[in-house]
């Protein structure tokens, strides 16, 4: 797999990331500035959350998409889902600039694209701006239960990255308990604070860090949790990272100084590179869960919503199947001599390769 690099260029990261088709959408009245970027559809139409940050810049929220949304393509591949990848972002401060009519306004961005991209929540966004964006478009999942959807898909997120968590456990440790293992959760947001109530479950010791220090307080109240500071995050001494925040931290920085022996998060895209950093944690003995593969719970959430045939007993149990997928993964990447983020992109691949191979035949 060729190393991603950053680049101001549109259409050299369109041709590097191999994308089918990016949209901008600018609604000045409703104040709107989003990008839809649609990866690939070979399994279906695109599905991917969208997700509402202050980027610093117009080039950073691109760049942010596009990783996303090449992401999402593995990501529902590997879940066995037949969807494509796709992703969206908003620019702006989800704590302060949220509307009904900027969401309403990106609904109709969403609508016109006929089905080609279905959206979904994602970071800073939530089941009631999901409720804005279906008043204008019929291609959204992850909307409140009293509309027939399947609510708030942050639960099953959790869920799956704890078991991808176990999974990892049972290759280091030799059995999948986590108990008396210490743990940093960074990013204590809807997806972490749920995968911590896992956690303190399973009587280990948690540590949290996060952006926000009142959403840090507050996560460390309920559950009697140690807040640790976010600039000594990765001086601490832990069994297991897990990143739940945004991506890229495992990088050249960040690697060298990590104590812990295996890392499995919630966020997307944690290796800053994938090739060069999924090496770095394996030469030094870190096991690495890739974050498509553990993270995959809130898409399968929402993917019975899209196929109309929602169960959440059938979810739960799609989900609990990402303990065996990141076994097989670990065991590729084991027999292979490669990392853990290039075993699992294999598999991704070769489905999606499979899948457009096939013909129709009467």
């Amino acid at each position: 797999m060729e190393t991603l690099v950053n680049n101001n260029s549109v259409f050299i990261q369109l041709a590097q990331y191999e994308h089918e088709q990016v949209v901008f959408c600018h609604d000045k009245q409703a104040g709107l500035k989003a990008i839809i970027a649609i990866h690939n559809t070979v399994l279906g139409p695109a599905a991917g959350g969208t997700r509402m940050w202050a980027y610093q810049n117009e080039a950073d929220a691109l760049h942010d998409v596009l990783r996303l949304s090449r992401g999402m393509t593995f990501k529902n591949a590997i879940s066995g889902l037949n969807l494509g990848g796709g992703k969206a972002v908003i620019i702006g401060d989800a704590r302060t600039q949220k509307t009904e009519v900027l969401f309403r306004s990106f609904g109709k961005f969403v609508e016109s694209l006929s089905g080609k991209y279905i959206t979904a929540e994602d970071v800073g966004v939530s089941t009631a701006d999901i409720e804005y964006i279906a008043m204008q478009t019929k291609h959204v999942a992850g909307k409140p239960e009293y509309m027939g959807g399947s609510g708030d898909p942050s639960p099953v997120t959790a869920f799956g990255v704890y078991m991808g968590m176990k999974a990892a456990a049972k290759k280091v440790y030799g059995n999948d308990s986590l108990e008396g293992k210490k743990i940093l959760v960074q990013g204590v947001g809807h997806v972490g604070s749920y995968l911590v109530a896992h956690l303190i479950k399973e009587n280990t010791k948690v540590y949290i860090s996060d952006f926000y220090e009142d959403r840090a307080k507050e996560v460390a109240q309920k559950y009697k949790v140690e807040v640790i500071d976010k600039e000594a995050v990765y001086d601490l001494d832990v069994d297991i990272y897990s990143p739940c925040a945004l991506g890229a931290t495992l990088n050249d920085s960040t690697i060298p100084k990590l104590k812990a022996q295996i890392v499995a998060g919630a966020a997307n895209n944690q290796l800053e590179d994938e090739k060069k950093h999924g090496d770095m944690c394996k030469a030094r003995g870190i096991l690495y869960a890739p974050d498509f593969l553990i993270n995959a719970g809130g898409i399968i959430n929402v993917y019975y919503e899209i196929i109309g045939n929602y169960n959440h007993e059938r979810v739960h149990k799609h989900a609990e199947r990402i303990y065996d997928y990141t076994q097989n993964i670990f065991e590729t990447a084991e027999k292979e001599n490669i990392n853990t983020q290039q075993a699992a992109q294999q598999v991704a691949l070769k489905r999606i390769e499979g899948v457009g191979k096939l013909k129709m035949s009467f």
